[in-house]
C-alpha cells in the first residue's frame, strides 16, 4: 500500500476523513492492520517529523475504532479499505507525562493483570489464547521530565518487549530516531515503520485541503480576496502547501498567523510564504513590526516549560533571565505578536498532560502512580490557575535550536525560579517551581547541587523528582539525594501528601545516618506524626518487643551501650535514674548474631533450641544495652489498656489510632515487609523490616491521662524519661502485644 491509493480513492469519489481530510493510503494501511488482514504486520510503528501530522492522524483513526465515535461519522461515504471493522475498542495506553514504569502498571492494570512483577505482564500477555490490541500514541510525549529522554525507555522497556509478544498487536507513534530500534527488534513481515514523510506516504492533496478549509471566513478568517474567492483561496492553499514540503504545523502556524494580523500579506508575494516553522515565527514578527529575535526570546520560557504549562505570572521573569534584560514591556506590548504560536491550559490533577481525548475509556482507567505536574495529589494546588503552553512541541524545538547556548539558558530559567520562592520557604513556592525546578537543573547540569534541601524534598513531586534524580548518574549523587532515591518508590506508590511525605523522609535519613537532616524537617512547618529515635541496619529479626529493664541490680541491667549486632560499638548510652526502670526493645534474632544472647529452651537448656536469641536496646536513643534478656518486664496488662495508642498491622503497612476517639495518628508505610512490630504503652513505635530496626516517637497529643516521655536529642540526653507503672509481666518477647 502506498500513496498511490489517494488519487484511486479520489476517483471512486469517496469522501475524505473529516477529520483527518485525506492520509487514505495510511488509514487503508492501518484499517487492514486492525482487521487482521492476511499479510498484514503485526506491529505498524507510525513515525514522521514535528508537525507531520501523525497525532491527528491516529486521533482520526481511534475515532473508527471508537463505537459511540463511530456513529457521528460518515462512514458509507469513505473508502471502505479505510474503514477498520466494529469491533470492541483497543487498548490506548497513553505515555504522556508517564515514566515507562508507569505506561507499564497502566497496561497492567487494563487488562487486569495479577503480577507486580514487569517482567511476568509480558509473560501474561503472551499466554493469552486471544490477541491483544494496543494502540500507544504520543510516545515522544512520554515522561514528566523532559531531559530525562523518557520515550527511548518506553521503547526499550515497553514497547520492544510487547512488540516480541506474539498475542499482542501494537500500532505504536514513536519520533523517527526509535522508530528503527523498535520494528528492527523484530522478524521480517512482522512490522512495518509508516514514515509520514516518506514519498509512499505523503498526501501533499490532503495537506492543501487542510489549508484551504482553514482559510476560509466560516473557520476563523478575516474576510480578504484570498479568503471569500474558492480560486483564490485554492491557489494559496497549494502555495503554502507546496512552500511547506508536506509539513502541517507549518502551514497551521502561516494561517494562524494571517487569522491574527492579515495585513501586510501578499499571497503573490512568495517570500512571505514560510517554508518551515522557523520561516513561521520570523515572517510573523517582521510582519508586525517586531525583531524576530525579540519573538523567540518571548516564547523561550514557554519552550522550556515542563509538565501542563508554565504558570503565566512566572512568564515575565523567565523572559527577563533568558534575554538578560527586562522583557516586561515586550510581553505587555506583544499579545499579537504571540497569540498565534500559545495556548491557554486548564490545569488538571493526576498523572502526565492528559490524554488529549482520545483514550476512550479504555486503558485510562485504573491509573496510578502519584501526581505528575501540577502540585499536591488531591489538594487542589493547581486548579484556579492560568497555564501558558507552546502549541505543539515543534515549535518549542524550533526556539530552542535558535539559542546558542541551551544549558546556559536553562541555567539562567532555574536561578530566576530559585529567586521566586518566598523566603526560600517551598510552602509557599508556586506549585510549578517546586514540582519541575529539578527538571530545569537537571537540563542545565546543576541538579547534584539542589539535591541537599530536605524541603524541597519532600514538597516536590515525587514523580518528577525521582525522573529528574535518576537521570543523573548515581556518583555523581550525595547522600542526601541517594536516600530520596531509596525512598521514591515508597513516596510515588503511597500517593503521599508533602506532610506524610516529609515524615516517611524524615525516617529515611534517620536509617542512613543524615540525623540533620531528619531534624531539619521538624523545622520547617510540617506537623509530622513521629519523631524517628533511632534506627539499626539488621538482617533476619523475626519480632520485636518493648519493655523496661530494673534500675537496681540484674546483669548489666543500667551499663552502658555494648558492642553492636556488627561487633562495633555503638557509644556510651546514660544510665537511667536510680528510680526509674529503664525503657528497651528487644530483638529476636537467629542464633549466632553477634551481641545476641540465646534464649533458654522450655527445659531450661541453654543451648537455645530452634535457634532464637535476643538483642537488648536502649528504646529511647541510639545503643544495644549489654544486658540479660531475662530482666526485661513486659508491660502489664492494665498498662497496656490505659496506653493512649493502639496499633493495627497489615503486611506493609501499620496505623496508630487513638484510643479515646478511634482515629488514625500515624500510618506507615514499607516498601518491605514487616517482620515485627510493637508500640510502648508510652507511644514508642518500634518496627522491623528486612531493612533492620526503627523506633519512632509519636508525636500526637495523647488524650488519655498516661504521660508520653519527652524525646531525647540524638545520641545524647541526661536520663531516660520514666515509664508507666506496673510492668511486672514476662511473657514472650517475641510476640506483638500491642
Amino acid at each position: 500500500m502506498s500513496a498511490s491509493g489517494e488519487g484511486k480513492a479520489a476517483a471512486a469519489g469517496y469522501a475524505p476523513h473529516p477529520y483527518v481530510g485525506g492520509r487514505t493510503a495510511v488509514l487503508r494501511a492501518l484499517a487492514a492492520w486492525r482487521m487482521r488482514w492476511p499479510g498484514a504486520p503485526r506491529v505498524i510503528v507510525l513515525t514522521g517529523n514535528p508537525g507531520s501530522g501523525r497525532s491527528r492522524l491516529l486521533t482520526g483513526f481511534l475515532m473508527m475504532c471508537d463505537p459511540g465515535r463511530r456513529k457521528q461519522l460518515p462512514l458509507d461515504d469513505l473508502d471502505p479499505a479505510t474503514v477498520p471493522p466494529d469491533l470492541p475498542e483497543p487498548a490506548v495506553p497513553s505515555p504522556a507525562g508517564r515514566t515507562a514504569a508507569q505506561l507499564l502498571r497502566l497496561i497492567s492494570d487494563h487488562f487486569g493483570l495479577s503480577t507486580d512483577r514487569d517482567d511476568d505482564i509480558f509473560t501474561e500477555l503472551a499466554a493469552r489464547e486471544e490477541p491483544v490490541t494496543l494502540v500507544v500514541p504520543d510516545v515522544d510525549r512520554a515522561g514528566p521530565v523532559r531531559a530525562a529522554n523518557e520515550p527511548a525507555r518506553v521503547v526499550r522497556d515497553v514497547l520492544r518487549p510487547l512488540a516480541a509478544t506474539g498475542t499482542v498487536h501494537l500500532l505504536a507513534e514513536v519520533p523517527r530516531e526509535l522508530a528503527a530500534e523498535l520494528a528492527g527488534a523484530l522478524p521480517s513481515g512482522q512490522a512495518q515503520i509508516i514514515d509520514l514523510d516518506a514519498p509512499e506516504w505523503a498526501d501533499p492533496e490532503g495537506l492543501v485541503r487542510h489549508a484551504e478549509t482553514a482559510l476560509t471566513p466560516d473557520a476563523g478568517a478575516p474576510e480578504l480576496p484570498y479568503t471569500t474567492d474558492p480560486s483564490a483561496r485554492r491557489a494559496l492553499a497549494e502555495a503554502l502547501a507546496t512552500r511547506a514540503d508536506g509539513n502541517r504545523l507549518t502551514v497551521q502556524l502561516a494561517v494562524q498567523s494571517l487569522i491574527v494580523r492579515p495585513e501586510g500579506f501578499d499571497p503573490a508575494e512568495a517570500s512571505l510564504l514560510p517554508g518551515s516553522v522557523g520561516d513561521v515565527l520570523d515572517l510573523h514578527a517582521r510582519r508586525l513590526g517586531a525583531d524576530p529575535q525579540t519573538l523567540r526570546l518571548m516564547l523561550a520560557p514557554l519552550a522550556f516549560a515542563e509538565g501542563q504549562g508554565l504558570p503565566v505570572q512566572l512568564w515575565g521573569a523567565l523572559a527577563s533571565a533568558v534575554a538578560g534584560r527586562d522583557m516586561s514591556r515586550d510581553l505587555a506590548d506583544g499579545m499579537l505578536l504571540a497569540a498565534p504560536f500559545i495556548e491557554q491550559v486548564e490545569p488538571s490533577r493526576g498523572t502526565g498532560d492528559g490524554d488529549r481525548g482520545r483514550n476512550g475509556g479504555g486503558a485510562a482507567a485504573g491509573e496510578r502512580g502519584g501526581t505528575a505536574a501540577g502540585g499536591e495529589a488531591g489538594s487542589g494546588a493547581g486548579e484556579g490557575r492560568t497555564l501558558l503552553r507552546l502549541m505543539h512541541p515543534g515549535i518549542a524545538g524550533e526556539i530552542r535550536s535558535g539559542l546558542p547556548d541551551v544549558r546556559d539558558a536553562q541555567t539562567k530559567i532555574a536561578m530566576a525560579l530559585l529567586e521566586a520562592v518566598p523566603q526560600q520557604d517551598w510552602a509557599q513556592a508556586d506549585p510549578y517551581i517546586r514540582d519541575h525546578l529539578a527538571a530545569h537543573t537537571l537540563d542545565a547540569g546543576l541538579l547534584p547541587q539542589l539535591l541537599t534541601d530536605p524541603g524541597l524534598f519532600a514538597h516536590a513531586d515525587p514523580v518528577t523528582m525521582r525522573a529528574a534524580i535518576e537521570a543523573v548518574p548515581l556518583e555523581q549523587l550525595g547522600a542526601p539525594a541517594r536516600t530520596y532515591l531509596r525512598t521514591a518508590p515508597l513516596l510515588t506508590r503511597s500517593e503521599a501528601p508533602a506532610e506524610l511525605r516529609a515524615a516517611f523522609l524524615e525516617s529515611a535519613f534517620v536509617e542512613d545516618g543524615l540525623v540533620a537532616y531528619a531534624d531539619a524537617l521538624h523545622t520547617l512547618g510540617f506537623t509530622l506524626p513521629w519523631r524517628t529515635l533511632w534506627s539499626v541496619p539488621l538482617v533476619g529479626v523475626r519480632a520485636v518487643t518493648t519493655g523496661s529493664l530494673p534500675a537496681q541490680g540484674g546483669d548489666g541491667a543500667a551499663a552502658g551501650a555494648a558492642g553492636g549486632p556488627d561487633g562495633s560499638g555503638a557509644g556510651p548510652v546514660p544510665a537511667s535514674s536510680a528510680a526509674a526502670p529503664r525503657p528497651v526493645a528487644a530483638f529476636l534474632v537467629p542464633e549466632g548474631t553477634p551481641g545476641a544472647r540465646t534464649v533458654p529452651g522450655p527445659d531450661g537448656d541453654a543451648s537455645g533450641a530452634g535457634g532464637r536469641a535476643l538483642l537488648v536496646h536502649d528504646l529511647l536513643r541510639p545503643g544495644y544495652l549489654d544486658a540479660d534478656p531475662a530482666l526485661v518486664q513486659l508491660p502489664s496488662a492494665q498498662a497496656q489498656e490505659a496506653a493512649p495508642f493502639g496499633l493495627s498491622r497489615g503486611a506493609d503497612h501499620l496505623r496508630v489510632w487513638s484510643r479515646a476517639d478511634q482515629e488514625v495518628v500515624a500510618a506507615l508505610l514499607s516498601d518491605t515487609p514487616f517482620t515485627g512490630a510493637d508500640l510502648s504503652p508510652d507511644g514508642v513505635l518500634v518496627v522491623a523490616t528486612a531493612r533492620g530496626v526503627t523506633a519512632r516517637q509519636i508525636l500526637a497529643a495523647a488524650p488519655a491521662p498516661a504521660p508520653v516521655p519527652s524525646v531525647p536529642a540524638q545520641r545524647t540526653g541526661t536520663a531516660d524519661s520514666a515509664s508507666s507503672d506496673g510492668r511486672d509481666g514476662r511473657g514472650g518477647l517475641e510476640g506483638d502485644h500491642s
